[in-house]
């Protein structure tokens, strides 16, 4: 059991010991010092926060305990309830509030929950930020409101309905054509919120839905994290319903992964190049994922007269460059689409619109699109971590054994080989180090990731 603190939120496991896991205690501390960073920032009487939740078993108490401690503070509160983090996300400006909070410890088992803390832009917090809560947390500076000046609770549960309408209203998004192409679909929602979500969206595009695990009762029917080796049954019945593919979801609903018709994954790394590629094509420019997200998406930027640039790992880090790049579409390699014309936050609803545009226009199928990219084949690996154990004396032994290779040390480090490239980093999430390759065969990758692995555990002996 374990509980991380960073700059980009509190995330742990529920129950034990005040400090070391996310208990009832750590909730409340660290929901008050975001409240009371927030009144740092702004000189108004009322402050206002968005906040909603995934499924998980968790969420309700962890819910009761922040909004509770958010009202101490004098804060008033827009409760989402069950939602998705780009839709708290797209609630935040809507509702022109001053922050917002998710409760989702995203692809983590049902054990884990978190606070994620997002800025009035509906944004993740800067590093800056979440180092300055950390030290409120820290320091127990709190001053609670007196009696009359307690903040209130509303609750609004339209804004899933809400966020669809604004992803429909996308001038990319095809909806015509799409309803025109009548797909039909499996939706494993992993008994989580994106089975709230996702299918309503795909019925509002008039697609034949066929739902698995969309019950958002927290009870995850398998491991949440959306890979291969999770989603057989998925793979089964997009076959045996003779499916036009499958849409996968982690439980907050910022991940998407698809299944192609023959049962195969489309790749997860993938899933931004399609949709890169479609709005590439409509509205040339630059893209941005981060250092372990593939190369196709930069063969496919600059195949459309775009440049391409890497970020460090991390959606704040990925929004910065973007930013900075005016990038039109980017994100994450884990299935994380980040596109602008809506909010910069990873948002799978976006990504299955954009994603069943193509499909409509090119009229393909998901296997056809696929074979259509650049083929790169990915090995993603773990190492679990002891407090023995240290990392950055390893990254620096890494880093001199391969010192004649092109090397980043931007986040970790990367070692970019003409043919292939591994990236190792500390989680920040995670009591782990990412040991992610690419190649242009699995094998490879393989070989590559295992090499690799069997290096590390000789530097750290073990």
């Amino acid at each position: 059991m374990t509980l991380i603190k960073s700059i980009s939120g509190i995330r742990g496991t529920i129950g034990g010991v005040v400090g070391d896991n996310l208990t009832p205690v750590d909730a409340v501390k660290f929901a008050a010092a975001y409240g009371t960073w927030l009144k740092q920032q702004y000189s108004k009487e009322r402050l206002t926060v968005v906040i909603g939740r995934d499924a998980r078993i968790s969420g309700e108490m962890i819910q009761n305990l922040v909004t509770s401690t958010l009202v101490g503070l004098g804060i008033d509160i827009i409760d989402l309830g069950l939602s998705t983090t780009p839709t708290v996300e797209v609630a935040v400006p809507l509702e022109k509030a001053d922050g917002g909070i998710i409760l989702t410890a995203s692809h983590n088992p049902k054990q884990w929950n978190a606070l994620k803390l997002l800025n009035a832009k509906g944004e993740f917090l800067s590093g800056e930020d979440g180092a300055e809560i950390l030290k409120i947390a820290e320091s127990d500076a709190f001053t609670f409101a007196e009696v009359d000046h307690l903040g209130t609770i509303l609750n609004n549960d339209a804004y899933i309905d809400i966020h669809i309408d604004e992803v429909l209203d996308l001038p990319l998004v095809n909806v015509e054509q799409i309803r025109q192409s009548k797909f039909k679909v499996v939706v494993d929602g992993v008994n989580s919120t994106g089975g709230i979500a996702i299918p309503k969206l795909l019925k509002e595009l008039g697609v034949e839905v066929i739902e698995l695990y969309c019950t958002p009762d927290g009870h995850f029917a398998h491991n949440p994290e959306p890979l291969k080796e999770h989603l057989q049954d998925i793979s089964a019945l997009v076959v045996q319903e003779k499916a036009d593919f499958g849409i996968v979801v982690d439980p907050d609903v910022d991940r998407l992964a698809f299944i192609c018709e023959d049962g195969e994954m489309f790749g997860e790394e993938y899933t931004l190049v399609a949709c890169a590629d479609y709005v590439l094509e409509k509205n040339p420019g630059n893209t941005v994922s981060n250092m372990s997200s593939s190369r196709a998406l930069r063969d496919i930027t600059e195949k459309h007269g775009g440049t391409y640039e890497a970020s460090a790992v991390g959606e704040v880090n990925v929004v910065a460059l973007m930013k900075t790049n005016e990038a039109i579409i980017g994100g994450e390699g884990n299935g994380g689409i980040i596109y602008p014309e809506l909010h910069y936050g990873r948002d799978a609803l976006v990504g299955v619109a954009l994603f069943l545009s193509l499909l409509a226009e090119r009229k393909v199928s998901v296997r056809q699109l696929r074979d259509s990219y650049p083929s790169y084949f990915m090995s993603k690996n773990k190492i679990e971590l002891t407090p023995q154990i240290d990392v950055d004396a390893i990254l620096k032994e890494m880093t001199t054994r391969y010192e004649n290779e092109n090397i980043s040390t931007v986040d970790g480090v990367k070692i970019d080989f003409p043919d292939n490239w591994v990236h190792l980093r500390k989680s920040n999430t995670e009591p782990i180090i990412r040991i992610y390759t690419e190649a242009f065969s699995q094998t490879e990758a393989d070989a590559l990731a295992n090499r690799i692995i069997e290096e590390i555990k000789e530097i750290a002996g073990i």
